[in-house]
């Protein structure tokens, strides 16, 4: 509540004293409003190509699937109990993490060659980073794996098999989670480095240049008709 400047005035609820300084959003017209970056956007990234859509199940469900079971089983020991062994139950849960991340692996590569390529990817420092960030990525990972052994790269802990004492060697002396930063940093350049001449898919991922027409967006040769629209 608030009240005017005149001590005469009548209180007023603020909720319906008027619009506020910019005027509100129902004075925006929308039709305005510059899409150009989003058209852009939407010229490398098409988000209803399947095999992108499948990426990023995969890519949210992995996770979600093995630490949900494993705080379940810490909870539960249903598992360990079923299988008659808290390592048999880890062992099983390590095959179905490992089946779960092949197939991570493979939507994300087929996303890969399915969406278009930026121009600017298509050169030797970027090549190199991709190089790189692989590179970078497979030392973070192998070296995580064992430093922590089998048992406890896949979530051993949450079924009672415990190291004698906290693992800080590298390279966990330096990070706190080096195999999810490792994996990251695969996938990343994974996505950097082009893909190889002749793969199935691999001409989706030609570099696109500007419109024709001036629109400055990239080529569309093919893709969802939300995105030709777009170009229009």
């Amino acid at each position: 509540m608030k009240r005017s400047g005149n001590p005469g005035a009548e209180v007023t609820n603020s909720s319906v004293a008027g619009p506020d300084c910019c005027g509100g959003l129902g004075n925006i017209d929308f039709r305005q409003a510059d899409f150009c970056v989003m058209t852009r956007l939407l010229g490398y990234v098409d988000p209803l190509d399947p095999s992108f859509v499948a990426a990023v199940i995969t890519i949210t469900f992995n996770p979600l699937y093995w630490n949900v079971v494993a705080r379940w089983e810490h909870k539960t020991r249903k598992l360990s109990r079923a299988f008659g062994s808290p390592y048999l139950a880890c062992y099983s849960l390590s095959v179905t993490i490992l089946l779960l991340n092949f197939l991570r692996s493979h939507c994300f590569t087929q996303a890969m060659l399915s969406q278009p390529r930026m121009e600017s990817l298509d050169t030797p420092a970027a090549y190199s980073l991709g190089l790189a960030l692989l590179g970078l990525g497979v030392v973070l990972v192998l070296s995580s794996f064992f430093a922590l052994g089998f048992a406890g790269t896949f979530l051993g802990d949450y079924f009672g098999i415990l190291k004698e004492a906290r693992v800080t060697v590298f390279p966990f002396n330096i990070l706190d989670n080096p195999m999810y930063w490792g994996s990251t940093a695969n996938y990343l350049g994974w996505a950097i480095i082009p893909a190889p001449a002749g793969a199935v898919g691999s001409e989706a991922r030609q570099p696109h240049g500007p419109a024709p027409d001036g629109a400055g967006g990239p080529h569309l040769h093919s893709g969802s008709p939300i995105r030709r629209a777009l170009h229009r």
